[in-house]
């Protein structure tokens, strides 16, 4: 699965979601999501992964090492944002 097709995936799994796939080591197997969306307002952190990790662990499985997912109400992410350089 490319970065391209995990950031679309993902972005379909979370209804009005902003999402960002990294790949910091270049190798295609030890991905980074950002997924931002106010439908995680409210919603316990584990959840919010739940909500993504769940559904994408069969694709996972056989394409990708490693995703680390990191997830935002859009009110977070104005306060963090800078510390991603995206």
């Amino acid at each position: 699965m490319t970065v391209d097709e995990l950031q679309k995936t993902i972005a379909s799994l979370v209804p009005q979601s902003t999402v960002y796939v990294l790949d910091p080591m270049r190798d295609g197997q030890h991905l980074e999501a950002i997924v931002i969306s106010p439908v995680f307002e409210g919603m316990m952190l584990i959840k919010q992964h739940q909500m993504i990790m769940k559904p994408l662990k069969e694709v996972l499985l056989h394409s990708v090492h490693a995703l680390g997912l990191k997830t935002f109400t859009p009110a977070k992410w104005q306060e963090v944002k800078n510390d991603y350089n995206l």
